[in-house]
Order: structure tokens, then sequence, then C-alpha cells
């Protein structure tokens, strides 16, 4: 499943990662000792230290159950009965492909702009397998689910609530733009504009997300 989301992120963005999601990911115990908050069952560990990155996927246990049986089945399906379990693999893949992406540029990337690109990453991902009859209503209710029918852990920070927030803000307004290409079937359109906005780098990134149509 990891390997797939990964190889899914890649053709979607006209990339190559030689990294390996999956080879990064650690168990429970091996999270807490580098650091993971334990209060989410994905998380993406990473330490700068003299110039070296070094990274981490944390992938709950529960989680990579929960999918399983769903391993040689077509994304779609999996969409249909776990849309959420699908999600969290997802940002945990977008989030170790674009420090990945951004560490071969050597530039800093800012929490905010990981987030928000997550959430861009996970519409894509869903809308693009399912993409066909019927995308429009599908890419409607898709918009729905992942900007509008949320919520926050009690538990965070001000901070955090603040960061998740306006990453949700940001990639709603972009999928939002996006919308257009939905209605009139414009797949290379669509992917043109994904292609474009993953390569803007920082502050021209989130600028570029909050424009609004």
């Amino acid at each position: 499943m990891i390997d797939r989301v990964q190889a899914h992120l890649e053709a979607i963005y006209g990339l190559t990662c030689e990294a390996r999601a999956e080879v990064f990911l650690v168990d429970s115990e091996a999270a807490l000792l580098l650091g993971s908050t334990g209060r989410s069952e994905e998380e993406l560990l990473v330490r700068e230290e003299d110039g070296e990155v070094e990274v981490a996927l944390y992938l709950a246990p529960a989680l990579l159950r929960r999918l399983e049986p769903y391993a040689g089945a077509p994304v779609h399906a999996l969409m249909e009965r776990e849309l959420d379990g699908f999600c969290q693999v997802a940002e945990g893949v977008s989030h170790f492909v674009y420090l990945a992406h951004t560490a071969t540029q050597e530039r800093t990337v800012s929490l905010l702009e990981l987030e928000a690109q997550a959430e861009v990453d996970k519409f894509a991902l869903c809308l693009l397998h399912r993409w066909g009859a019927g995308v429009r209503a599908w890419a409607e209710e898709l918009r729905w689910r992942l900007f509008d029918r949320v919520s926050y852990r009690a538990r965070l920070s001000e901070e955090e609530r603040w960061r998740y927030q306006e990453a949700n803000r940001l990639s709603r307004n972009f999928c939002s733009r996006l919308m257009g290409h939905v209605t009139s079937r414009r797949l290379e359109r669509l992917l043109s504009d994904l292609r474009y906005a993953y390569r803007l780098g920082a502050e021209a990134k989130l600028r570029h997300f909050a424009q609004v149509s």
C-alpha cells in the first residue's frame, strides 16, 4: 500500500523519488524513541543535525491492519470502505515524498507548506482514482469530506491548531479552483496545474494556494 501510494504521487507530479517511504517505516517503540508525540496514527519524524536530515515514517500497526485486507484490491474499492485510513497513509507518504523533493533542491520547508501540500495530495490521489463517469459528483463529495467535514484533536496546541486550520483553508481554495478542470474533464490541464503548484517553493506556494477563484 505504501509503495503504491508513492508511485501514484510520483505519476501525478511527474517526478521520481529514489528513496522509498516503506523502507523508512518504523514501529511504535522506535517512533517514541525518535520523538513521536503518540497522538496520531501517522507521523513523519525528522531530525536535522550538521546539515544532515534523518527521517522515519510511523504508521500505526492498527491502521495498517485495517488496510491489510485491501492490499490487492483496486484503490477505489478501498476508498469506498476505508477513506480515512487511506488518507492517513497518503498523508504520511506525501510528507515523505515532498520532504525528499525539497531536500534535492537544498531548500527548507515549513510545517505549514508540508501540511497544505499533503491536503492537496490526498484530494488529487482520491480524485484521480475515480476519474471517469461520475467524477464531478465524486469530486464534490470528496471536497466536502476532506475540507468541510473536519474536526481537530482537543490536545493540539494553539499553534498546531492554527497550522492545521490554515492548511485546510489554503488547500481547499486551491482544490476548489481545480473543479473547473474536473467539470470539463480536462485531465491534462488538471495535472499541469497540480505539477506547477507542487514545484513552487515556500511562500510562493502558499500565496498560490491562497488565491480565491
